[in-house]
């Protein structure tokens, strides 16, 4: 049974990386499944840190991302908006070329947080980094 409040495809989660950093990185959503969320980004000039790999910063962009829409996916979006409140990254292997892909599943789904776990795979699905986001689920006022 998937988590999610409504049917959403590739193109619309896609959509939502136009002007931002999701664009620049070059995220793109590519797999949307009945509890999970994945999406890859290049390891290239735009995602390196000074020594040529995988800055562990992108990975966090990747991970928070992942778990920010996936968030948003799961709420009522007319009565509620989310925002992450809380991040951290366990960088366990270093990468320096190629495609990452991240998988984002819920730890915790509540009524005013969500808790998501993303795991990043280099092109041989060897772990890289492990994150985990913390989201606040807060009602719009009208």
């Amino acid at each position: 049974m998937p988590i999610w409040s409504r049917e959403f495809t590739l193109e619309v989660l896609n959509g939502f990386s136009e002007g931002t950093i999701l664009e620049h990185l070059e995220i793109v959503f590519t797999e949307i499944g009945p509890d999970f969320v994945k999406a890859t980004m290049p390891v290239h000039e735009k995602t390196f840190q000074i020594a040529g790999l995988l800055h562990g910063g992108a990975s966090v962009v990747l991970a928070e991302t992942l778990g920010s829409v996936a968030s948003y996916m799961c709420i009522d979006q007319e009565h509620f908006t989310c925002v992450g409140i809380e991040v951290n990254a366990n960088h366990v292997r270093s990468v320096n070329s190629g495609l990452v892909t991240g998988i984002a599943r819920p730890l915790h789904l509540g009524r005013s947080t969500h808790v998501w776990e993303t795991k990043i795979f280099d092109d041989r699905e060897k772990l890289i980094s492990v994150g985990r986001l913390t989201v606040a689920v807060i009602p719009i006022k009208g």
